[in-house]
């Protein structure tokens, strides 16, 4: 292999600002004024009017936005002072860390976006610098425009996803992870303070780690139980609607899909009152002489809960996989199947050997993608048993809660823990990323890709 070869460029930042006229050298401190004395009026003017509202911005409430953020506020509790000037006692209200918070934030991703942008101007300045020296074509106002719907398309598409994943993505994220070092929860609603790692002790190892590990195991098995049944049994449905001698393959298809094409909060508050004590399945059971089975209350045993959401799911989630499958069994190559049957294979073996090893050699990503979904699966607990049967030994959580449906719980509960549910999400993250890491790295669609 065959290293590339650095080209140094043109002319160096500090070639541009030593050899360059007044306009060239204004640029490193007024944006855009060498855009503006070539006549580039609309890249200029952007430079320029971008650098003064940012400073103007700065200096009205950037400064105090990023100085605040140190402390989210000095006033943490309402406190009753007197005032000598006016001999009266004043209630001051605590200041409103959140908002600090969040506008500290936007603050430093404001500023870091303007440090960008003055790269961007130190570069449009140097390229300007350099065609001028060597006496060729510099970009009219006109065509400088016209770039923008050829050549620089792409970044005239990607402003606007770019600034919606900024104030939409970017921003809620870190905002969310900053509040995982804070002590916000009911008792500092509106005056917190940094607490370090405190949040992350309180949940691994402090007074919410007998419920942490033992939700965090029950998220784990529920995420690799509902990827596999789903699978398992989605390829099992597609093989026997596309055997030889089944009728009538797209009503088959059609019957099954309507589950799926059924908004499934509507399919699993039907399933929670199908399911309940005095639902249908009991009083059928009570009618063959069976007695009322607590399959998703409180009075449910933990293992009855588990298992019912597990074949719940697979409900809802079998008839994606037979969709999926279906399609990959249609293309499958006939040829390795016939050879292998004149060479006295059974159906078994041919299913063991060929069919299931090509399904799952193309469906591996996507079933990483269905156990990371299962990790963050919110629906199917909280619609069918809200996290029932309550569990005495765990803090807000009960038997079937994941990670993160007790994460809801901690926010919206009585503790309204906003800190250590942030924890959550951050490992919940770092959980996901690790594991669909590896595994992604051990199927052979990316051994062979």
């Amino acid at each position: 292999m065959f290293k590339k070869k650095h080209v140094a460029p043109e002319a160096t930042f500090g070639e541009t600002f030593a050899k360059g006229d007044i306009a060239t050298k204004l640029s490193f401190f007024l944006m855009g004024v060498n855009a503006l004395k070539h006549k580039q009026w609309v890249k200029g003017l952007s430079f320029l009017v971008t650098e003064i509202v940012y400073f103007v911005w700065l200096v009205l409430s950037g400064i105090s936005a990023l100085s605040m953020l140190s402390n989210l506020g000095k006033i943490k509790k309402k406190q009753v002072v007197f005032d000598k000037a006016q001999g009266i006692y004043l209630t001051k209200q605590p200041d409103n860390s959140v908002l600090i918070l969040l506008f500290g934030i936007l603050a430093i991703l404001l500023t870091i976006g303007f440090i960008y942008l003055y790269y961007i101007n130190l570069k449009s300045n140097r390229n300007l610098y350099v065609l001028d020296r060597d006496h060729k074509h510099i970009p009219t106002n006109m065509e400088e425009l016209a770039s923008l719907l050829n050549t620089r398309l792409h970044s005239t598409l990607m402003f606007l996803p770019i600034l919606g994943i900024l104030l939409f993505t970017v921003l809620p994220t870190i905002f969310m992870i900053s509040m995982a070092f804070t002590n916000y929860d009911s008792h500092h609603s509106i005056g917190f303070s940094w607490t370090a790692f405190s949040a992350f002790g309180s949940v691994l190892s402090g007074d919410l780690a007998g419920t942490f590990f033992p939700v965090l195991g029950w998220t784990l098995i529920w995420a690799v139980a509902a990827t596999v049944t789903t699978f398992f049994f989605g390829v099992l449905l597609a093989l026997l609607i596309e055997s030889k001698g089944i009728k009538h393959k797209n009503f088959w298809r059609t019957i099954f899909v309507i589950t799926f094409a059924v908004p499934q909060f509507v399919s699993l508050l039907m399933m929670a009152q199908f399911l309940d004590l005095q639902g249908p399945l009991n009083s059928l059971l009570k009618m063959v002489g069976i007695h009322a089975i607590h399959f998703i209350d409180d009075q449910a045993s933990p293992l009855v809960a588990r298992i019912t959401v597990i074949v719940v799911n697979m409900w809802i989630g079998v008839p994606v996989s037979m969709l999926t499958s279906t399609a990959i069994i249609q293309n499958l190559p006939q040829d390795q199947i016939e050879a292998a049957k004149i060479d006295g294979a059974s159906a078994v073996q041919i299913f063991r050997y060929i069919t299931f090893p090509q399904i799952l050699f193309v469906m591996s990503p996507a079933l990483i993608q269905q156990f990371i979904g299962n990790i963050n699966n919110f629906n199917v607990i909280f619609l069918l048993t809200g996290g029932k049967p309550f569990n005495n030994n765990y803090n807000g959580a009960g038997s079937t809660d994941l990670l993160v449906t007790w994460l809801y719980k901690l926010v919206f509960g009585q503790q309204q823990r906003y800190n250590a549910s942030a924890v959550l999400g951050i490992l919940i993250f770092i959980i996901s990323a690790t594991v669909s890491l590896i595994a992604y790295r051990h199927t052979n669609a990316f051994k062979e890709g």
